[in-house]
C-alpha cells in the first residue's frame, strides 16, 4: 500500500523488451537502499525490484501492466516518481494508493495560476461514476484532490514544492499520465452496480 507522496525521482537509464514484457533499469537517490522482492510504485505503478546494483534498481512491466499505463511510452532518460510502500507505523499522508493503475488520462490544457499551476485532464467516460469534486486521484503516483469535475475531465492544481520534487512539471498538452481512482469509491461504485443489478 502507497499513500500517494513522492519521495524520489528517478531517471530510466535502460530498457529491453523480454517477450511480451519490458525491463527497465532505474537510477535514483533510493535505488541503493531498496531490497529485492520490495513493491515500489513507479509513476503510481506496483512494481517488484527484482535487483540493485551500483545506484539503480530493476523492474519488470508485464503486458497487462503495459496496456493500462503510460510505462510503454518510457525510453532512457524518462523520469519517474517513486514511492517505497507504506510501512505500518507510517502516516498516511496522502491518500490510500495500491499502485494498480486504472487507465490513462490525457493533459488537455494547463496554466499558471498565482504560484501554483492548474492541469486539466481528460479520462476514459466509463470510469466517470469514480471523480468526484473535492475527491482522491493518484496521477504518475501522486496524491491529489480533484476539482471544477465535468463528465470525464477535472482539474488539479500543483504546488510548487509537487512541481520541483516529482515530474509533474514535465507533463504538457498532449501527455498521458497514469491514474488510479479512490478505492473506497471503486468499492462503493461496485456495490451500487450489484444493487441495481
Amino acid at each position: 500500500m502507497f499513500t500517494g507522496i513522492i519521495e524520489s525521482v528517478g531517471r530510466v537509464e535502460e530498457m529491453h523488451g523480454s517477450g511480451s514484457n519490458r525491463v527497465f533499469w532505474i537510477s535514483s537517490p533510493v535505488s541503493g537502499t531498496l531490497k529485492i522482492d520490495q513493491s515500489v510504485a513507479h509513476n503510481g505503478v506496483c512494481l517488484t525490484v527484482e535487483e540493485v546494483k551500483a545506484g539503480r534498481h530493476r523492474v519488470t512491466a508485464i503486458a497487462e501492466t503495459l496496456t493500462k499505463s503510460n510505462l510503454e511510452d518510457w525510453q532512457p532518460g524518462h523520469l519517474v516518481n517513486l514511492e517505497q510502500c507504506l510501512p505500518m507505523n507510517g502516516r498516511l499522508d496522502g491518500h490510500i494508493v495500491q499502485g494498480h493503475v486504472d487507465t490513462v488520462a490525457e493533459c488537455i490544457g494547463h496554466r499558471d495560476v498565482d504560484g501554483s499551476r492548474e492541469f486539466r485532464f481528460r479520462f476514459p467516460e466509463g470510469f466517470a461514476a469514480l471523480v468526484i469534486e473535492k475527491g482522491s486521484i493518484s496521477l504518475n503516483g501522486i496524491s491529489l484532490t480533484i476539482f471544477n469535475v465535468g463528465h470525464n475531465e477535472f482539474t488539479v492544481a500543483i504546488i510548487p514544492y509537487t512541481m520541483e520534487h516529482t515530474n509533474i512539471g514535465q507533463v504538457e498538452r498532449g501527455s498521458k499520465v497514469n491514474i488510479e481512482f479512490d478505492m473506497i469509491g471503486k468499492y462503493v461504485n461496485r456495490i451500487s452496480q450489484l444493487q441495481k443489478g
